[in-house]
């Protein structure tokens, strides 16, 4: 049986691989509960220290944080209106999941008070809606305005003249 170089290189590699994964399919899962009513708190955040590895809890409260290599590890679940909590020391190791079931206890603050004012908006008379500055040149240039300054006026987008009823 002869093999090539290319052949024996992707065997090896594929070899290889094989084992670098293995060495990293540890696994933290578990479901995070109010302390007081025991219902699941969903969206919370799950983070590992170490590596910096974070998950968020679904609808039922339940995370998992996978790939990690065997050893000890510390979570850290936090949510909006409960104490941060913090577990140390978690084995993992390939064999199986490490499960780890966090209570969170809602916490009470007292705010203080908020006061929403808005700021006082004046228009005067004087205050133009939309202001556009011309020059001679353009005067000179558009047509069929003779240099009549009126007549390019009105050639203006939004400008209106009034009428002008004659008098006898």
């Amino acid at each position: 049986m002869v093999f090539n170089n290319k052949r024996f290189a992707l065997l090896l590699a594929g070899f290889l691989m094989g084992f670098s994964l293995l060495a990293q399919n540890g696994l933290i899962r578990g479901k995070v509960t109010s302390k007081l009513t025991n219902d699941p708190i969903a969206f919370a955040n799950v983070l590992e220290k170490k590596t910096g590895k974070g998950v968020t809890t679904d609808e039922e409260g339940k995370y998992e944080i996978a790939g990690l290599a065997p050893g000890l590890y510390d979570l850290v679940v936090s949510f909006v209106g409960y104490d941060e909590v913090a577990i140390y020391e978690i084995q993992v190791s390939n064999a199986k999941p490490a499960i780890v079931d966090v209570q969170m206890e809602e916490t009470a603050e007292q705010l203080s008070e908020v006061v929403i004012q808005a700021s006082a908006f004046k228009k005067t008379e004087e205050s133009p809606v939309s202001l556009r500055t011309i020059g001679v040149a353009e005067i000179q240039r558009n047509p069929g305005a003779n240099r009549d300054i009126s007549k390019v006026l009105q050639s203006l987008p939004g400008v209106v003249t009034p009428p002008r009823f004659a008098t006898i």
